[in-house]
């Protein structure tokens, strides 16, 4: 347990850092102890044990810290209640979202005041690692970190980790989770904001260790998510100005080259500023998988109408 417990609360914390907790007797403990070890000392920590079956609520009242703040569900009411919950009893001025599972480095809380006390964005994510809770293996993200990139790439993605995430308490409070959208919450928040027209970022810096374990996914929730992100997807296309028809997915070459263009020349007219790297990196999901012998000419077609696309944008 953290050599911090003693900590006086503080009153007016400028960072509230947001948990839910489900059945993660496993994790949370170290999840939390992430928290209370950050070289940033003015937080308040709220966990909401979401009617957890196993031992997770009784390892949360083991800690006696006073900046912790503990809530309870006597049964399951899903992600989106629970985040929306956090979100409502929050008190800073900036929210930081960390999940039961995963882990923020000792400085996560403080570059990201830094960067927001600076007023380069109204919320951002960072880069993270991933670490694959079966085979043991770590990996680092691929994330943009542009705002004009961010706002292009959410046509494919959701290029915010959620965890890693943190932004003005005035922007969550406005805009609540949607219901119904559990396993694709975060990224159907996302399109909202950015039609909203927050601004986005993501800090060059690896602040956060994403556990990936067999709990999160199912062929069920790959489903039910897929499903969502396309219906947040499309919305956010016509939000944009831009035929949902268009969308990225595989396609072959004829059809390919009718379509792609138009969207990629679509989407840099409305979006600014995009980096070919993201163009090229949206054009692929345009292109099936194909032989081997072909990869060289798709990789050539994708750099050439990424570069015109971005250069098409900046007039």
């Amino acid at each position: 347990m953290s050599v911090k417990e003693n900590i006086p609360a503080i009153d007016m914390p400028l960072v509230s850092v947001l948990m839910p907790a489900f059945n993660v007797e496993k994790y949370i403990q170290s999840a939390i102890e992430s928290i209370l070890d950050q070289s940033y000392l003015n937080f308040e920590l709220i966990i909401l044990d979401d009617g957890s079956i196993d031992q997770t609520r009784k390892l949360i009242d083991q800690y006696s810290d006073s900046r912790i703040k503990k809530m309870y569900h006597d049964q399951n009411m899903g992600l989106v209640l629970t985040r929306n919950q956090l979100v409502s009893s929050a008190s800073g001025r900036y929210i930081a979202f960390l999940d039961a599972d995963d882990l923020a480095m000792p400085e996560r809380l403080q570059v990201q005041v830094n960067f927001l006390e600076a007023d380069s964005a109204d919320l951002c994510g960072t880069d993270h690692l991933t670490l694959n809770d079966v085979s043991g293996k770590v990996k680092a993200s691929k994330q943009r970190h542009s705002d004009p990139d961010i706002r292009a790439m959410l046509t494919v993605c959701s290029p915010l980790c959620n965890p890693s995430v943190m932004g003005k308490a005035e922007i969550f409070k406005h805009f609540p989770y949607k219901a119904d959208v559990d396993y694709a919450e975060d990224y159907c928040l996302w399109g909202q904001l950015a039609l909203a027209g927050y601004r986005f970022a993501n800090i060059d810096q690896n602040l956060l260790t994403y556990r990936l374990h067999q709990s999160q996914t199912s062929q069920l929730k790959n489903k039910i998510s897929q499903k969502i992100f396309n219906s947040c997807r499309n919305d956010y296309l016509i939000g944009l100005g831009i035929s949902d028809e268009l969308a990225p997915r595989p396609m072959m070459w004829r059809k390919r080259l009718k379509i792609a263009p138009q969207f990629l020349f679509a989407l840099n007219k409305k979006i600014p500023g995009i980096s070919i790297a993201a163009n090229y990196q949206i054009y692929s999901r345009f292109q099936p998988k194909g032989h081997p012998l072909w990869r060289p000419m798709t990789r050539f077609e994708r750099a050439m109408l990424s570069i015109f696309a971005s250069i098409l944008g900046r007039f």
